[in-house]
C-alpha cells in the first residue's frame, strides 16, 4: 500500500515555518544563540523558537492556560493540516509526541508554591503530556483517532511509523503525525547532569564534538493513502518508503558503542521498503554532537552502507536537539531535501571521527539528484527508530 505526504509544516528556532526553515538550512544559518526568551539565570546556548510563549497564544488566537509545547506543535500541526477539510468518508486521525508534555508550566507552578501559599493551579492541568495531544486535536476538529507517544528522542519518527502501521492495517485513510517539545530548566539540567551538555556550539561528527545544544520546536507532517487522495486532491509531496524501530537495550541513555540497534534499525527500514542501500541519496542523521552517539551512529552506517557511505548530515547543528520533536522536524527537512534536490550541511565540522573517519556534508550540496532520504532517530534505552522517504 502506498502511503503519501500531502502536508508538511515546522517551526524551531530556525523558523516559524517551513519556508523560513528551508532558507536557513540552504543558508547555513544556525538558530542556537545564548539563551533569551526563557527565563533563566543561566547564559547558555540553545534552540529557542523566536518567539515567546504570549506571542505564540495571540498569533494562535488559544487561551491560557497552554504549555508552549502545545503552542509549538498546535503552530505546526496547523500548517501541516492548511487546506485540509473534514469528510465523513475519510477515517482521519491525530498521532503527536513529546517528552516534556507542559513541565514548562509545571516549573513555573513549583515555583509559585515554595514562594507563596497561593499558586495558580491551572498551570499543572498542561503538565500531562497527552494535554498537548488533545489541544491540538481539538483546534484542527480531528476526533476519529487521537493518541500521544512519548518514547524519548525517537518519539516523532515513532509517530509517523504508528500513523503508517493504522493506515497498512486500513484502521484510517488519513493521519496527522509528529511532535513537539519546549525547552525547559528540568531537560537542561538532565542532559547536565548526564555530562553531555555542552555550552560550546553543537560540533555533530566532529572528533571534538563535547555534547549537545538544547533546542524547541514542532513539526508535523500529513499521511494520506490513496482513497482519502482521491477525496482531497492534495499534491503529493513525498511518498513513506519505509520503516523500523528496534531497541538494542543497551543502556539507560546511552546507545551501543557497536551501533547494534541502529544498524538493525537501518537494515531493516531499508529491507522493509524493498530499498537497496545503493539507492539512499542523503542520510539525514541523527548526529546530537555527543561522543556516544556519533560514534555509535557512524559504526552503524558503516556496518550498512559498508564503504559506499551516502552523503549524510545533521541538522541538529541548526535547531539543538528538539528530544520527541526531532523526528519529526526531520521528516520535514527530508521531505524539501526530496522537493528541492538538496542536501543539507552539516555545521560546525572540522576533523573526522578518529574510529570511522566518516565526513558529513558540509557545504550546501545541489549536485546530488536526491531521491530516497533516511532519518535516523536514536531514543534512550536503547529505542532506535528509521524513516525513509522517497520522491512521489
Amino acid at each position: 500500500m502506498s502511503i503519501y505526504i500531502t502536508g508538511v509544516g515546522v517551526i524551531s528556532a530556525i523558523g516559524l515555518n517551513v519556508e523560513e526553515n528551508y532558507q536557513s538550512l540552504r543558508n547555513k544559518k544556525t538558530g542556537i544563540e545564548p539563551i533569551n526568551y526563557f527565563p533563566s539565570t543561566k547564559n547558555i546556548l540553545v534552540g529557542e523558537v523566536k518567539l515567546s510563549s504570549d506571542d505564540l497564544i495571540a498569533q494562535l488566537n488559544v487561551t491560557a492556560p497552554i504549555s508552549r509545547t502545545s503552542l509549538l506543535g498546535l503552530a505546526a500541526a496547523k500548517e501541516a493540516w492548511e487546506g485540509n477539510q473534514h469528510d465523513a468518508s475519510i477515517r482521519t486521525g491525530i498521532i503527536s509526541s513529546t517528552s516534556v508534555g507542559g513541565m514548562d508550566n509545571s516549573e513555573q507552578y513549583y515555583k509559585q508554591r515554595l514562594e507563596s501559599d497561593t499558586p495558580d493551579i491551572s498551570l499543572i492541568t498542561t503538565h500531562d503530556s497527552g494535554t498537548t495531544t488533545e489541544r491540538i486535536a481539538t483546534a484542527l476538529g480531528i476526533s476519529g483517532y487521537i493518541n500521544t507517544l512519548s518514547t524519548a528522542c525517537s518519539s516523532g519518527a515513532n509517530a509517523i511509523m504508528l500513523g503508517a502501521r493504522l493506515i497498512e492495517q486500513n484502521r484510517l485513510d488519513r493521519v496527522l503525525v509528529g511532535g513537539s517539545d519546549s525547552f525547559t530548566n528540568f531537560t537542561e539540567e538532565g542532559f547536565r547532569s548526564l555530562m553531555i551538555y555542552s555550552d560550546d556550539w553543537v560540533k555533530p561528527f566532529d572528533e571534538n564534538r563535547n555534547g549537545l545544544n538544547l533546542g524547541e520546536g514542532g513539526g508535523f507532517i500529513l499521511l494520506e493513502n490513496e482513497k482519502s487522495l482521491n477525496i482531497t486532491n492534495n499534491k503529493k509531496l513525498a511518498a513513506l518508503g519505509g520503516w523500523a524501530n528496534t531497541a538494542d537495550a543497551y543502556h539507560q541513555t546511552a546507545s551501543s558503542p557497536d551501533g547494534k540497534g541502529a544498524t538493525l534499525a537501518i537494515s531493516n527500514a531499508l529491507k522493509i521498503g524493498n530499498i537497496n542501500p545503493s539507492e539512499v541519496s542523503y542520510v539525514n542523521a541523527h548526529g546530537t554532537g555527543t561522543p556516544n552517539n556519533d560514534l555509535s551512529e557512524s559504526v552503524a552506517l558503516k556496518n550498512v552502507f559498508k564503504e559506499k557511505v551516502p552523503p549524510f548530515s545533521s541538522t541538529k547543528s541548526y535547531t539543538g536537539h528538539t528530544l520527541a520533536a526531532s523526528g519529526a522536524i526531520e521528516a520535514v527537512y527530508s521531505v524539501l531535501a526530496l522537493q528541492h534536490n538538496v542536501i543539507f550541511p552539516n555545521l560546525n565540522y572540522s576533523t573526522p571521527i578518529t574510529d570511522t573517519e566518516l565526513v558529513p556534508e558540509v557545504n550546501l550540496n545541489e549536485s546530488h539528484e536526491v531521491n530516497v532520504v533516511l532519518s535516523n532517530s536514536f531514543g534512550f534505552g536503547g529505542n532506535n527508530s528509521t524513516v525513509i522517504f522517497k520522491k512521489a
